[in-house]
Formats: structure tokens, C-alpha cells, sequence
């Protein structure tokens, strides 16, 4: 694959992610692309994701569920289970989004798709605090076998401390062969609270078609400037 790609000149949004949620974002990466699922059919995600950060363990697992809806329109929830050290297991945030396609690559002077996916966190979990809305809009570029897709969009974070931030980041994947994709990515993510750091980290990832609907996706990544480790794994089923 290719070393760590800037991509920032195409508007997009990685999903900023946290020790106690699952990454919002395009399964296995954190950033995501512009492209829907398609009209009337589903894509199911059965995952379990994996961080750690200073001696804190969080583990995730649930159903990321996408239907096509429209043309160009996909509607999203995720419906996840979480524990980390020393806490029992708990409801995660649920989230809840619509990506909508604006763009189509083949069409007009801009070679690129692009969507707008807002999506919203609700704080359904113990000791969860108000709902956050991340606001981003992506691109993607496909060239052969490889793919270029990425941006940055804006989160409203509410609550006592907290601040609104900017999240980016860029990923490239290529097809190694028919049925396996192999890919990269650079993500940030600004401070989200008062006296946080940002987070730089890189990913690497992996889609396996098996048969028929049934896919396995899966990555890992390491923050560049924190101690913060990130691990996803997934069955992925097209219906």
C-alpha cells in the first residue's frame, strides 16, 4: 500500500472515535467514503472493536446496520454493547445518520464522489452525557484498482468542559486480487475536551470477500502522538 496519504484537499470526515464509544466511521477504518449502500439493499456489520489508552481497556460490539433507501441515500444506525476496565457491561451510544450522495464521479468537471452524512450520538449509555452531532461531508476518487477517499468535518460537543473540534483524515485501498482489498489511512482528531490533546494515528486495513453476501473486514492502528492502540473486526453481510 501506499505510505501515509494527505487528502485534505477533498472535502470528507473521519468519525472522531473515543475510549468509551466505537469509531463512527467507514467500516474497518475511522474515515469513511461517500458511497451509499444501495437502493433497497442492506449492508450488516456484526463487529467488535478493541481501544486502549493508558492502561484502559474498551471494548465495543453490535450490529452496524445501512440501508439503501433512495437513490443515492443510505440510513444508518449502530447498536452497540460496551465494557471497559472495571466497569460492568453496558448499552453504548447509538448512533443514528443518513448519508447522502451530491456528487457522482462520472458526471460533470469534478472527478469525484461526494456525500453528506450527518449523524448523531445519542448518550445512551451509564453515566453518558449529552448528545453530539458530527456534521462532514466526504470524497472519493477511484482509479483502477486503487481508491482515495477522505476529508474533515465538524463535531458539536456539548457539556460541562467540553469543546467542539475538527476531525479528518485520508485512506487509500487497493485490490490485491478478486475478493481482497488491502488499505491505509492517516486520521486526527481534535481535543474534545479542556486540557485533551488531539489524536494522529495510522490504521491498516483488510476486506475478504468469503461467499456469496459474507465478507470479513478488519484493522489496526496506533496513534502517532499518544500511547492509544485501536483494534476492529467484523462479518459483513450484503443483503
Amino acid at each position: 500500500m501506499l505510505p501515509s496519504f494527505h487528502f485534505r484537499s477533498v472535502l470528507g470526515v473521519i468519525a472522531a472515535f473515543g475510549l468509551s464509544s466505537p469509531a463512527y466511521a467507514g467500516p474497518p477504518f475511522v474515515t469513511d467514503d461517500p458511497q451509499p449502500t444501495e437502493y433497497h439493499r442492506w449492508e450488516v456489520y456484526q463487529f467488535a472493536s478493541l481501544s486502549r489508552e493508558d492502561g484502559v481497556t474498551g471494548l465495543d460490539t453490535g450490529l452496524d446496520l445501512n440501508y439503501g433507501a433512495i437513490k443515492d441515500l443510505q440510513l444508518t444506525a449502530t447498536l452497540p454493547l460496551h465494557r471497559e476496565t472495571g466497569a460492568p457491561l453496558d448499552v453504548g451510544e447509538v448512533q443514528l445518520a443518513a448519508k447522502y450522495r451530491i456528487l457522482h464521479q462520472g458526471g460533470g468537471h469534478l472527478p469525484i464522489d461526494v456525500s453528506l452524512f450527518p449523524r448523531v450520538i445519542l448518550p445512551t449509555g451509564r453515566g453518558a452525557g449529552r448528545a453530539r452531532v458530527l456534521l462532514p461531508v466526504w470524497g472519493q476518487r477511484n482509479q483502477g484498482r486503487w481508491q482515495f477517499f477522505g476529508g474533515g468535518g465538524y463535531v458539536l460537543n456539548p457539556g460541562e468542559g467540553n469543546r467542539n473540534y475538527w476531525v479528518q483524515g485520508a485512506a487509500v485501498m487497493r485490490q490485491m486480487r478478486p475478493g481482497w482489498q488491502l488499505g491505509i489511512e492517516e486520521y486526527h482528531q481534535g481535543p474534545t475536551a479542556q486540557g485533551e490533546r488531539a489524536v494522529t494515528g495510522l490504521n491498516l486495513g483488510t476486506l475478504i470477500h468469503i461467499k456469496g453476501p459474507v465478507s470479513l473486514i478488519g484493522s489496526a492502528g496506533q496513534g502517532l502522538n499518544r500511547r492509544q492502540s485501536l483494534f476492529y473486526a467484523a462479518l459483513k453481510l450484503d443483503l
